[in-house]
């Protein structure tokens, strides 16, 4: 049984998405109007996940949220609305310790709940399996008596031969669940002349994207951009695929580029890895691409990344250690696609051994 703790100020949201896990025979629901409450209803009733509302009275989402993860380490999913404040809300949530968000319907909620449940049901029970990081907050939870240790897994040590030739390259990268922290953990740590541009896949809604591109830009060395609509792909420089869309790799007169393109009914998940991968393919050799899937639900990229690898590319999986949900690398790894297996806090040093001119 998986105790979930839904904090919203309205009354009638709470109803709705009490109703929503009510149908599911594996939760038991408590519920909150408030940060404040929320705290002291975390303690009593020790759920399992928290589903979080941002804008409250009181003590608001991101308040509660920041006393939880130093006072009762829990995974949280946050509840947001479609819009860009909230998208920076949201993305702020994921920095103090979020595992994870559902947007809420637009409109008559009680209307449109229904949509949501599938997304909702879904992400809170994978939250429920989630690792939290260990690090995150460490010392202030320490002073709260909560503990903590920080996990120091060893490294698949990964194929032994020569680093990716030198000329034209791509590296891509996928990403869910847990996505926006390890982004910043990744791309936060390759020097600003990297000398590949960078292809990121991060599902999400279309208002989210821009907001995390300028938060990226605004953290790493590297340039980090959004793609709205083609772009000529540039060495120390990282494009992020818009929300809602799929991103492809296309060859024009000047080079290659990356564009946004109306999803396809193919691929499960938006923005897609798997698309992403075998849209490269097509266009530039695998030995000179390098592909990272990292913490998320779901198989996306896998099987795209296993062909690569096939065909002479390079590829990392998160390790288990490290990532918030082992669903997208596992599946990699347990595909036999991953060259390398690393922690999160590996992956950029391996990619800056890898490929070719970075000092």
């Amino acid at each position: 049984m998986t105790r979930v703790l839904v904090v919203d100020d309205s009354a009638l949201m709470r109803k709705l998405l009490g109703q929503i896990f009510a149908r599911e025979p594996d939760f038991e629901v408590a519920f909150a109007p408030n940060g404040l409450e929320a705290l002291d209803k975390a303690k009593a009733f020790a759920p399992d996940v928290i589903t979080l509302d941002v804008h409250m009275p009181k003590m608001d989402g991101l308040a509660c949220l920041d006393r939880l993860m130093v006072e009762r380490p829990t995974p949280v999913v946050m509840v947001s609305s479609l819009t860009e404040a909230d998208a920076d809300a949201t993305l702020e949530a994921f920095r103090l310790g979020a595992v994870d968000f559902v947007a809420k319907p637009q409109g008559a909620v009680s209307l449109y709940i229904d949509e949501l449940a599938p997304e909702l049901v879904r992400k809170v029970r994978a939250a429920a399996g989630a690792r939290l990081n260990s690090a995150l907050r460490l010392k202030e939870r320490v002073r709260h008596r909560i503990g903590g240790s920080v996990s120091s897994p060893l490294p698949h040590p990964g194929p032994t031969g020569g680093d990716a030739p030198e000329g034209e390259g791509l590296v891509l990268v996928g990403t869910s669940t847990g996505g926006p922290p390890a982004l910043e953990a990744l791309l936060g740590d390759l020097p600003a002349d990297f000398p590949w541009p960078i292809a990121v896949a991060q599902h999400m809604p279309g208002t989210f994207t821009g907001p995390l591109a300028r938060r990226l830009d605004s953290l790493c060395a590297i340039t980090v951009m959004e793609v709205r609509q083609a772009v000529l792909l540039q060495p120390g420089c990282a494009y992020v695929a818009q929300g809602g869309a799929d991103m492809v790799i296309a060859r024009r007169p000047a080079g290659l580029v990356a564009m946004p393109v109306a999803p396809d009914g193919d691929y499960p998940w938006h923005p897609s890895t798997d698309r992403l991968v075998r849209s490269a393919l097509e266009h530039v050799p695998a030995r000179q691409l390098v592909g990272v899937l990292m913490t998320g639900m779901g198989n996306d990229g896998a099987a795209a990344m296993t062909l690569m690898r096939q065909q002479g590319g390079r590829t990392i999986a998160e390790a288990e250690e490290s990532a918030v949900v082992w669903g997208m690398p596992g599946e990699l790894v347990a595909a036999g696609g991953a060259d390398w297996i690393l922690p999160l806090a590996g992956i950029a040093d391996r990619l800056r051994k890898l490929v070719p001119a970075c000092h």
